[in-house]
């Protein structure tokens, strides 16, 4: 049996973050991880000057590749315009990989099955034991399935289903698109190029809305990859997408439970506009640390308190849809 006081399943930015603030203060900690590090992690992948500033990160010594966007290009419905911004496109492969080495934290690949109550104690798969339990596993996440999921339902209302594709290429445009609303997409698509040679573009929409419309993802990939063959963005390409879902937020209710925490995904933190994950994860982590740190009480109540990104320009322009993504009303697709 392996002890440790806390122990974080999930090695992605929450809880990387998690143990890497938790070591600076020498509280005894391991990760457990599915898999082993680097991997290949589907996401758009950028990052804001405020993620940088919580992860104490130097821009100019990162040893990965980091490209710099001031501007998205976005597409909705007949609108087009560039909206200023300050954000830098990373690769999760790397990204990751690094915040997990970097915290110092011992890693074991493991695929956590099960996990019991011992007293005050946390048991995994009869082979490793804790104290405090950080759930930091994603949508599917088993410190959620095992002790929130009862107390702290998600709705199918807000599951976003995606495909995507992160490959090599020679890319021409060196601008980050956007797409909203796009073949009557409850949702939106996007072109984001990466450092060293890299692409990722992909989609993602409501999944209740796709299936209200007896419609699928699927479609919406096949459209998707007509529209960038015709923009000459990405031309005579082979694709294989992959999938994943998540959960957007919608209120913030059981983080903890006696000395299990949930963080990032685990804990649906995307932000109910543009599914930006990656900040709420990392502040999460932090928090968590804290909280066991110093003995307070955890509360992720600040990270849900701004549900939305910065682009208000584009929220207004998207409508209503992206603010109250409950509402009927429909728009109707006009192509550029």
């Amino acid at each position: 049996m392996i002890n440790s006081e806390v122990i974080i399943i999930g090695a992605g930015p929450a809880g990387s973050t998690c143990g890497w603030k938790l070591r600076q203060q020498g509280v005894e900690c391991l990760i457990l991880d599915k898999q082993q590090f680097p991997r290949t992690k589907l996401c758009a992948g950028w990052i804001t000057p405020q993620v940088i500033k919580d992860l104490e990160m130097d821009v100019d010594s990162y040893p990965h590749s980091l490209v710099k966007f001031d501007q998205f290009h976005v597409h909705i419905r007949n609108k087009y315009l560039k909206i200023k911004v300050n954000q830098y496109g990373i690769r999760r492969y790397e990204f990751d990989d690094w915040l997990l080495k970097r915290s110092g934290v011992t890693m074991h690949q493991h695929d956590v099955k099960n996990i019991e109550r011992d007293g005050d104690d946390y048991v995994i798969d009869g082979k490793f034991r804790c104290k405090y339990l950080i759930g930091a596993g994603g949508t599917h996440c088993p410190v959620y399935l095992t002790f929130f999921k009862q107390v702290n339902p998600r709705t199918k209302d807000l599951l976003i289903v995606t495909l995507e594709q992160e490959f090599a290429y020679n890319y021409q445009d060196n601008n980050c698109h956007l797409w909203f609303l796009q073949n009557k997409l409850p949702g939106y698509s996007w072109y984001v190029p990466k450092g060293n040679g890299y692409l990722n573009v992909g989609i993602g929409g409501f999944a209740e809305k796709l299936k209200a419309n007896h419609d699928n993802i699927k479609n919406h990939w096949q459209f998707f990859v007509q529209q960038l063959e015709r923009l000459s963005l990405v031309k005579n390409y082979d694709f294989h997408p992959r999938g994943y879902v998540y959960y957007i937020r919608n209120g913030l209710r059981t983080v903890r439970l006696e000395n299990a925490f949930l963080i990032g995904d685990a804990a649906c933190l995307s932000t109910t506009d543009m599914g930006e994950g990656i900040g709420p994860a990392v502040q999460s982590g932090i928090l968590a640390a804290r909280s066991i740190m110093e003995g307070k009480p955890f509360s992720l109540s600040k990270i849900s308190k701004n549900s939305f990104s910065r682009y208000r320009m584009l929220l207004k322009l998207a409508g209503p849809y992206f603010i109250n993504f409950r509402r009927s009303k429909k728009y109707e697709n006009k192509k550029n």
